[in-house]
């Protein structure tokens, strides 16, 4: 019933969220090169010509020559937005533009939101089938009951590409998927089972039809809305769509319909089960509380009624999420891929199957990390995959597809399946995979981070997202105007934020002794130590850290990173055996390099180079990237000759040394390291493929690198610099970092990630 996570936020969050750099979500990138008149000519006249006569003589060649077969519309009028109501077309473009987000994020499938300002039936559906030529599927989203029951039926009738209306069978899908799980585990046969259906919207009729063509018994359902059981005879608050699942029955209420049932499928309100309702149910009841934003009875509410239940919510705070982003992206994916002319009842059963049977297979790590490092196991409070669950971009799709091909709506059948599913595999960036984990694993394991310049506005916002997200304790540190600072940027309760001022801090004295004993014997006196320690923002925020006040440190935006470094480093040691470093991270559509040592060494000797190379690839590995490592110079093996190449030989001699368990090669140049077909011209080369681990020869190379390409492809792509290889887990940020940045390196060093 969700597509998010019940994660909280100030309103000015969310707002400086959609207009900051530029308005909006989502924007259109040429696919193809634009730079030369040639490029425009082919790209538009009087090249576009060719392929307009392609698809004229064949329709089906714009699946070729066009964006058509990727593209889907997300579709609304606005009339019952999220939980908000019917607030009009415009209202609904932010949640539109969210879900076309989505479909990239999870399947790659490219998506535009349209909003049409019209409650008239007969027009929206006009519009609609009239833009078919310009899309590969249409998802409609956010209409208001009844109208988009007909909506969706007309467009099905009518138009020869999927159609489907996400409210109604998003969570009819994956609901089916933890119904197939949850009897497994109770030991029913679906067939068997009773359910009781509160809500008649439509979500509620998209589930009963779907569970009703998976093998439940009619007579066994009993539907009820605000006025009671939907039974036959019924004329009071009746329609066609109710008409359809009333049945022979005595029973009137909620109540009355519960004695002896199996299921409770819930799509109605907050507090609608009462636990004293649920005593009444069969043994092992199964509940489906899928209100949003509230649900109709709690999982601790439903337990403390009967501990033998199962219960599922719409919430991501709970056990088993009805999330329908585990569906429709996926659906889609499949649908396209086949060219389906529609999504039917078996693509739809086949999806909740392949959901079910992937929740039953043992968790990846990744999906692990989320839950604290502690893999969940199929069981009571597992029966519906996370989200992030790598494995459904390949799984899901697949079925679909499959099931499109066996009922005879694929147009373009795939022939060989495991291709298929390997090149979905690859049309995603492991890195949004595992920095999804990261933040789940940090609600899951909340931590202490301490945020050292906390009078600026940008670290305050990252503290404000850092405490909202449950991400952890945000622990300030700053001086007496910091609670008004927050409460200008919309925090109601300032005084609950824990803030630390060296001014009056009770721990100081113990500061001051420890730091006194660190420095004493490198030429500092007392009196300068206690000038740092009550002046100095990173050194005190570094003693916090390490006389155990908080479990990570973020810092840097107010001075330069070396400088900051140096203050920290007065406080806080390297790792034992390890040689500190900094990581870019560039994150592209289905690229991911780790660009080393970006920040600490300026001219690193051979061992460093070999230590910086190990630490990086640690690093790319627990953001799910199987590491192979270039050592950069301007020389490939040797062509031309310089005086920084035997350093990087030398590295690569200890490297051979010690046998790493990745591939490594160097000295190589940029585009042989990168270019998989230059490289061919190096047929001896160690890398099975292109590097993804770049170390950079010295400081200067690696820094100018990682603020080109910042600049070039944008803050947004770039993660980092991440401090690896510090005794405590401590984040120093560039001075022009975004507080969402923050809040990433805040986030990775608590999930210990960048670490």
């Amino acid at each position: 019933m969700a597509e998010g996570s019940n994660v909280e936020f100030s309103e000015r969050e969310a707002l400086l969220f959609h207009s900051q750099g530029r308005p909006g979500k989502i924007e259109i990138i040429a696919s193809k090169p634009m730079a030369t008149q040639r490029d425009l000519s082919l790209a538009y006249s009087p090249g576009v010509a060719v392929p307009v006569r392609a698809i004229a003589e064949n329709p089906e060649a714009a699946y070729d020559y066009t964006a058509k077969g990727n593209l889907v519309a997300v579709i609304s009028n606005g009339t019952a937005i999220l939980g908000l109501g019917n607030l009009g077309a415009l209202a609904s473009k932010p949640v539109m533009e969210g879900k076309a987000v989505l479909f990239k994020r999870f399947a790659d499938v490219d998506s535009i939101d349209i909003e049409l300002d019209t409650e008239d039936v007969d027009a929206f559906i006009n519009a609609v089938a009239l833009m078919e030529p310009s899309f590969g599927g249409i998802n409609l989203e956010d209409i208001k009951a009844p109208e988009c029951f007909i909506i969706e039926q007309t467009l099905r009738e009518r138009m020869n590409i999927p159609v489907m209306h996400d409210d109604q069978h998003g969570t009819a899908i994956i609901t089916a998927a933890g119904l197939i799980n949850a009897c497994y585990l109770t030991g029913r046969e679906i067939r068997d089972v009773k359910v009781v259906v509160n809500g008649a919207g439509a979500a509620a009729i998209a589930c009963t039809e779907l569970i009703k063509a998976m093998g439940v018994q009619p007579n066994n359902v009993l539907m009820c809305d605000r006025s009671g059981v939907i039974y036959q005879g019924r004329t009071e608050q009746m329609d066609q769509w109710k008409s359809a699942h009333a049945v022979a029955t005595e029973r009137r209420t909620l109540q009355e319909a519960l004695v002896d049932a199996d299921v409770f499928l819930g799509l109605s309100a907050a507090g609608a089960l009462p636990g004293e309702y649920m005593k009444t149910m069969a043994a092992k009841p199964i509940i489906f509380a899928m209100a949003n934003p509230d649900p109709e009875i709690t999982p601790p509410e439903a337990k403390a009624a009967r501990p033998d239940c199962i219960i599922a919510t719409g919430r991501s705070d709970y056990p088993n999420q009805v999330n329908n982003v585990l569906g429709f992206p996926f659906i889609f994916r499949g649908a396209l891929d086949v060219r389906a002319t529609t999504i039917n009842e078996e693509m739809k059963i086949a999806a909740a199957h392949a959901l079910a049977a992937l929740a039953r297979q043992q968790v990846p790590e990744e999906v692990a990390a989320a839950y604290g490092g502690k893999a969940p196991s199929f069981g009571d409070d597992y029966i519906i995959p996370a989200p992030f669950d790598p494995r459904l971009m390949e799984i899901v799709p697949a079925a679909v597809a499959e099931a499109a091909m066996a009922s005879g709506v694929a147009r373009k059948p795939i022939e060989d399946m495991a291709a298929y599913r390997d090149s979905l595999r690859g049309r995603l960036n492991p890195t949004t995979s595992v920095l999804t984990s990261a933040y789940a694993a940090a609600r899951a394991n909340p931590k202490r981070v301490i945020f050292a310049e906390a009078e600026e506005e940008v670290v305050l916002r990252a503290a404000i997202a850092f405490r909202d997200g449950g991400y952890g304790t945000p622990v300030l540190v700053g001086r007496d105007e910091v609670p008004a600072k927050l409460r200008a940027l919309g925090v109601t309760d300032p005084e609950s934020f824990e803030l630390h001022n060296s001014r009056h801090s009770p721990l100081v004295p113990q500061m001051v002794d420890y730091l006194y004993g660190r420095l004493q014997r490198r030429g500092y006196l007392r009196r300068e130590v206690e000038a740092m320690v009550n002046q100095d923002r990173n050194v005190f925020g570094a003693l916090l850290l390490a006389l155990g006040q908080g479990d990570a440190m973020i810092t840097g935006v107010t001075r330069t990173y070396a400088r900051t470094l140096q203050q920290v480093r007065r406080v806080i040691d390297p790792s034992k055996g390890r040689r500190p470093c900094g990581i870019h991270v560039l994150v592209a559509k289905n690229r991911t390099l780790f660009l080393s040592d970006t920040m600490v060494t300026e001219r690193p000797e051979p061992k460093e180079l070999a230590a910086i190379a190990e630490h990086t690839a640690n690093v790319a590995r627990k953001m799910g990237h199987e590491p192979r490592v270039a050592f950069l110079s301007f020389s490939t093996f040797g062509n031309p000759h310089g005086t920084w190449i035997d350093n990087v030989r030398d590295a690569i001699a200890l490297l051979d040394e010690r046998k790493p368990d990745f591939e490594y090669e160097g000295e190589i140049a940029p585009d042989v390291a990168l270019n998989e077909e230059v490289m061919k011209n190096y047929p001896f080369s160690r890398l099975s493929g292109p590097a993804n681990v770049l170390i950079m020869p010295g400081l200067q190379s690696a820094n100018i690198s990682a603020k080109l390409l910042r600049e070039v492809v944008g803050a947004d792509a770039m993660i980092g610099p991440m401090l690896v290889g510090m005794e405590k887990p401590v984040q120093i940020a560039t001075m022009s970092s975004t507080a969402s940045e923050l809040l990433t390196l805040a986030v990775l060093a608590g999930a210990g990630i960048a670490v």
